[in-house]
């Protein structure tokens, strides 16, 4: 017997009019009812945020970041059961729930540390001119106003995580939007909230329907939004409020490039055994999980098998189990799309060495090579667990064939050469270049986004708070300087 969740409106549990079930992308079981807010609650939750924005703006530091801190507390205390619950609504194996449980822990636990220090303050002196004499300038930054955080489901308590930790630690009030295949993590974190002494409005977790949230977005009350998900819908978000703050984190087509003098047996072995689990970790639902391998003319033919054996050895099947690598995609559609594109490519003429295979939900660890250019595999993010192959000649034409993408996300380069990963840090057009690794590493305080269609603005808890808040001024006069 499954049972029925409230969600969180400023502050405390609440149910709406109507519910609906929340199902295991594995085995359809049902994981859980949600109930869903009604109209008018939503209002509530958006009047309460905006009435207690100048409030929370003011609460002491230490208030923000005990809250913080007793959330990153209770999460280490509830790992295992979070971690099942992760794996039960999204599919993903349970070893890598736990790990992103672990993850959680570390953004709230940077964001107290961040809640302590960030707005401290900066002193410019003006009496540089003599205009300025006796002036001194002090900068601090203030929250926008209310934050509208949109998080996807391919990290469902992570990347609700990446939304409400610094907001809560800038001062910034927020509203969650959970996606709908996977709200029962973000409103776990609902559950941590409610027992802190932040002020009643200053947060909300709301499962709203994707066709209700137009309005929502549109509400001037709201002046940032946060999405993490698609470039299709996160665009037209921008597009719908030209005037807020929007930042977006959107799709890659990840690279892992292999120069030529990555060339030892140890060398290959490594490369191949991170890319074939980053292809295929969360069933390749992450925007960094490597799309695209490039190998260089003088690695290629001995990394080839390594890596067609490295993901043939990926262990596929139930999430619940330990063993498992590779588990479901989120749903039956979403394998079905993989599909299609795999077939549209091999039947234009893309060799496919491994894998190709779909059981439901499920789709095989797949290895592709001689990928045609056109094809949509190979100008989209795919989104589930298949990598293509490539050989070039030279670390040119390597790194033009990672910047042919209107993606730009992260990119790894496996090379032992220093210059030449300083030259793949200035050539590379993506947000982040990993050397000796694949694109997949990320560590949660450290700036991630995109350049071209990957979005705009950064997450990572303190880049996250340059976002939320805004730059003023204050002039003192009269000074002794």
């Amino acid at each position: 017997m499954t049972s029925t969740h409230g969600f969180w409106l400023a502050g405390r549990q609440a149910t709406g009019e109507s519910d609906f079930d929340v199902t295991s992308p594995w085995d359809g079981t049902t994981v859980g009812t949600v109930s869903l807010p009604t109209d008018a609650q939503v209002e509530e939750a958006v009047a309460a945020a905006y009435a207690v924005r100048d409030e929370f703006a003011a609460t002491p530091a230490h208030v923000r970041a005990a809250a913080l801190d007793h959330v990153s507390r209770r999460l280490v205390e509830r790992t295992e059961e979070i971690a099942r619950l992760i794996s039960a609504e999204n599919g993903k194996p349970v070893k890598w729930a736990r790990g992103e449980v672990g993850r959680a822990v570390s953004v709230f636990r940077f964001a107290a540390e961040e809640a302590r220090r960030f707005n401290g303050g900066e002193a410019q002196r003006l009496d540089t001119d003599a205009g300025g004499q006796g002036r001194l300038a002090l900068t601090r930054r203030f929250p926008k106003g209310v934050v509208l955080g949109i998080a996807p489901f391919n990290f469902p308590l992570n990347l609700c995580a990446h939304k409400i930790a610094p907001a809560i630690a800038a001062g910034a009030p927020i509203i969650l939007k959970p996606a709908p295949a996977t709200p029962l993590s973000g409103l776990v974190l609902g559950e941590l909230l409610a027992e802190t002494e932040l002020p009643a409005g200053s947060w909300s977790v709301l499962p709203v329907p994707n066709d209700r949230m137009p309005a929502l977005v549109q509400d001037e009350r709201l002046p940032v939004i946060s999405f993490t998900g698609s470039e299709t819908v996160g665009y037209a978000i921008m597009d719908s409020v030209p005037r807020k703050h929007c930042t977006l984190e959107l799709g890659g087509n990840g690279a892992a490039v292999v120069l030529g003098d990555w060339a030892s047996d140890e060398d290959l072995d490594r490369a191949a055994a991170r890319i074939a689990t980053f292809s295929n970790y969360q069933g390749g639902q992450s925007c960094i999980s490597v799309q695209r391998v490039i190998a260089d003319a003088a690695v290629y033919d001995r990394l080839l098998p390594r890596i067609v054996a490295a993901v043939e050895a990926q262990v596929d099947g139930d999430p619940n189990d330990d063993a498992t690598d590779v588990g479901p995609l989120v749903s039956e559609a979403a394998a079905e799309r993989v599909e299609a594109w795999v077939r549209e490519a091999v039947d234009a003429g893309a060799k496919l060495l491994t894998g190709g295979r779909r059981d439901g939900a499920a789709y095989a660890p797949t290895v592709l090579t001689e990928l045609p250019a056109e094809t949509t595999i190979a100008r989209e993010e795919v989104f589930g667990p298949v990598l293509s192959v490539r050989k070039v000649t030279g670390e040119a034409e390597a790194f033009a064939a990672v910047n042919d993408s209107k993606y730009g996300l992260q990119a790894g380069v496996f090379t032992h050469d220093l210059q030449a990963a300083f030259r793949a840090h200035r050539a590379l057009e993506v947000g982040g270049v990993v050397i000796g690794d694949v694109p997949s590493y990320r560590a949660d305080q450290m700036p991630y986004g995109g350049a071209k269609q990957s979005g705009v603005g950064r997450e990572g808890v303190k880049f996250a708070m340059d976002d939320y808040t805004y730059e003023r001024v204050l002039v003192l006069t009269g000074l002794a300087l």
